[in-house]
C-alpha cells in the first residue's frame, strides 16, 4: 500500500508539512516494500488558488492508496474522496513517525475537511 505524507523536506527525518495543498513535498511511502520517494509540490506554494485541488491530483496521480497530513481543505479533501483515497489529518512529527503510526493502527481517516478553503 502507497501513502502519501504532506513533508517540509526530503528525507524521513523532515517533518509533516501541516498544510495539504501548499505542503512543500509529499512523501510517497510503500508500506510494503518499506521504499520512499520525495515528489517537489512547488507549483502549488505560492499558487493563488486550486493549490489543494492539484495537490489532491497530484496524489492521486502518484498512484498514493491514502494521504496523510496535519490539516486539509474542503477542495482537496472532495478530489481525494472522489478518488476513493482517504485522508488522515491531525498527523505531526517526522515522516517516519507518521509511517510508523499508520502501520500501527493509530489513526483513523477523517470524515471532512478541517481548515476552510485558502488557507495559508
Amino acid at each position: 500500500m502507497k501513502i502519501a505524507i504532506s513533508s517540509e523536506g526530503t528525507s524521513l527525518e523532515s517533518q509533516v508539512d501541516p498544510r495539504f495543498g501548499r505542503a512543500k513535498y509529499f512523501a510517497l511511502a510503500d508500506i510494503d516494500s518499506g521504499e520512499c520517494s520525495f515528489h517537489d509540490n512547488i507549483q502549488n506554494l505560492n499558487a493563488p488558488q486550486g493549490a489543494g485541488i492539484q495537490a489532491a491530483q497530484a496524489v492521486v496521480n502518484l498512484g498514493a492508496q491514502a494521504a496523510m497530513t496535519g490539516h486539509v481543505g474542503p477542495k482537496a479533501f472532495i478530489t481525494l474522496q472522489a478518488a476513493n483515497i482517504p485522508v488522515y489529518t491531525g498527523v505531526f512529527g517526522t515522516v517516519s513517525e507518521a509511517i510508523d503510526q499508520f502501520k500501527s493502527g493509530r489513526l483513523a481517516p477523517t470524515t471532512k475537511a478541517d481548515v476552510e478553503g485558502h488557507w495559508a
